[in-house]
């Protein structure tokens, strides 16, 4: 009975050692992230950064050439249509004459003179002339009624007063035009050192506020001279705001109309609503700063947010937009970081008694961290996190968490 018992002692202590050997030459157990597969919300959305923007701007232009005064405006001035000035044009100072332009102006003055002279000279040879017919005339309606003049010799005698009086006509009409001339030509002598604008309202185009709202933008302040159909200023009611978003056109794929988004990082405390109103057809291209040419889509999204939520925000402000562009309550999802491809597949491992276990899944929709599951695995099931190249079908694995609370 003693051999007996020592040869169980023998077999126990053979036992334990095989044991420890085989434990010892067994691979370690791989520390891992899990998580559980989980039932809840899901959104997918897109980022960009925008820029604010008034929805209806006016753009206020010189109707005519001349001199404009000084702004009566400051940008953030408030404006009323119809009533408030905002600009006021008066005529342009003549330009400047150099020594040839001077000399021919002179030359023509002299010239026009000239004219005007001859012109009076005719006048007074019509007047003269005139003055002879009409005496003849007389006479001959005298004679006539003394029946001393045949009828023939008086219709004469009429027919030429009448040229006598055209021609006189003729020479005074002459005489205003050459007159009018003198002045054009004396006018052309007379530069910006003798003319002055006097200051008058009646030289002036004022021009009134197209519509009610606050003063954006103004070229320019100073007195100029400005040119017909040039840009003077922009009006425009700063509460109502837009947003001009320029989404990858990738990314735009899955934007329409009435899209939602949220509008953060705006300057201020809360999250803002806005909804897409308009999304442009055709892309462009812009160069990124690493130098990668990406094709770009415009978006204007409208600030649906009161404008008591948003105080300051104002035109051109840089703002930060989220577009949801689906969204789920009851989604069956993991995080985007247990997901890997394999045999042109998605797949993940999933923890079962201690060991990973390779799973086939089929995917959804994918957020900026979490991935819809639409089958492979169930909810609950735990599911390794940043599975690394140590990671196999059937390794051993170990969470961290518990493995912190055995340290």
């Amino acid at each position: 009975m003693f051999r007996s018992a020592r040869t169980v002692s023998v077999a126990l202590i053979a036992a334990l050692v095989a044991g420890g050997l085989i434990w010892a030459l067994l691979p370690a157990r791989v520390r891992v992230d899990l998580v559980a597969v989980r039932r809840g919300p899901m959104q997918v959305t897109v980022s960009a950064e925008g820029i604010t923007r008034v929805r209806d701007t006016w753009l206020v232009t010189a109707p005519v050439t001349g001199e404009a005064r000084r702004s009566p405006v400051h940008v953030g001035d408030a404006v009323t249509a119809g009533e408030t000035v905002v600009a006021a044009i008066e005529p342009a100072e003549p330009p400047f004459l150099d020594a040839r332009a001077r000399r021919l102006a002179e030359a023509a003055v002299v010239e026009a003179e000239a004219a005007v002279r001859l012109a009076g000279a005719s006048l007074f040879r019509a007047e003269t002339e005139l003055m002879h017919f009409e005496a003849e005339l007389d006479r001959a309606r005298a004679l006539t009624d003394r029946g001393t003049l045949a009828q023939a010799m008086l219709e004469d005698a009429e027919q030429a007063a009448l040229s006598a009086r055209a021609a006189r006509d003729v020479a005074q009409s002459d005489l205003d035009m050459r007159r009018a001339t003198l002045a054009r030509m004396e006018a052309q002598l007379e530069g910006p050192e003798t003319l002055a604008f006097d200051g008058s309202a009646d030289c002036c185009v004022e021009i009134t506020a197209p519509r009610t709202g606050v003063v954006l933008d103004l070229v320019d302040e100073s007195a100029r001279l400005v040119t017909a159909g040039e840009t003077l200023l922009m009006i425009g009611d700063p509460e109502d705001l837009e947003i001009h978003v320029d989404l990858l056109s990738n990314d735009a794929i899955g934007v329409v109309l009435g899209t939602r988004a949220r509008v953060e990082r705006w300057g201020g405390d809360t999250v803002l609503d806005a909804e897409v109103r308009q999304i442009e057809p055709s892309a462009f291209t812009r160069v990124s700063a690493l130098g990668i040419e990406e094709q770009r889509v415009p978006v204007v999204l409208d600030i649906l947010s009161p404008a008591t939520e948003r105080v300051g925000l104002g035109d051109r402000y840089r703002v930060y937009v989220t577009l949801v562009t689906w969204e789920g309550k009851d989604v069956l999802q993991v995080p985007q970081s247990a997901l890997f491809r394999s045999a042109g597949e998605w797949a993940l491992f999933v923890e079962e008694d201690g060991r990973a276990a390779q799973r086939s899944v089929k995917v959804g929709h994918m957020s900026s961290d979490w991935a819809e599951i639409v089958s492979g695995v169930p909810e609950g099931a735990r599911v390794i996190a940043y599975p690394g190249s140590s990671i196999e079908d059937g390794t051993r694995i170990e969470p961290r968490e518990t493995a912190a609370e055995a340290s």
